[in-house]
């Protein structure tokens, strides 16, 4: 298959173009979740070079005004203090591994793909228990709003797959 044959939509996407603007808004939260996970795993090994993982975590408290005598804190601090290279490293490789899914996902939701729709229904629903249980447990407007747009992607995608819209189903069709 030639390069440009991946870089196209799916046949029957390019007919719908409001539904190729909501997979295209997805991809781009997808992209941007993905470069968000990779810049901060680069970050972390670019740190642990310079400087000791206690001081990082430290100077990370001190940003966010956390005292360090909080409880937590100083759990933090100490998992900090016990970091080796080799497990900043697994951490590294499954930041690397989620940003390389989320990059995939947004591609072929950018081009209306099959099996992206797939991808992000199944994503967007391992996610929701979590985020349940975190606005059960802490009201705030951050969970509402987070828990509200992977809602409604689950949602979409649930629609696309079931009605008949999705890419997958209109080549079943035919």
């Amino acid at each position: 298959m030639s390069l440009a044959a991946h870089g196209r939509l799916a046949p029957e996407a390019e007919g719908h173009p409001a539904q190729l603007g909501v997979l295209r808004g997805i991809a781009t939260l997808e992209m941007a979740k993905g470069l968000v996970v990779l810049l901060a795993a680069v970050g972390v090994v670019l740190l642990m070079q310079k400087e000791d993982p206690w001081d990082i975590a430290d100077g990370f408290l001190r940003l966010l005004h956390i005292s360090p005598d909080h409880r937590l804190a100083q759990l933090f601090l100490d998992w900090a203090d016990s970091l080796t290279n080799a497990k900043v490293y697994a951490v590294v490789a499954v930041a690397t591994a989620y940003s390389l899914l989320r990059f995939l996902e947004a591609y072929g939701l950018w081009y209306a793909r099959a099996w992206a729709e797939w991808i992000a229904l199944i994503s967007c629903s391992l996610y929701l228990p979590l985020e349940i249980y975190n606005l059960a447990n802490w009201l705030s407007w951050v969970h509402v709003v987070v828990l509200a747009i992977n809602l409604a992607i689950v949602l979409y995608m649930i629609y696309l797959l079931k009605t008949g819209k999705s890419h997958y189903q209109v080549l079943a069709r035919k």
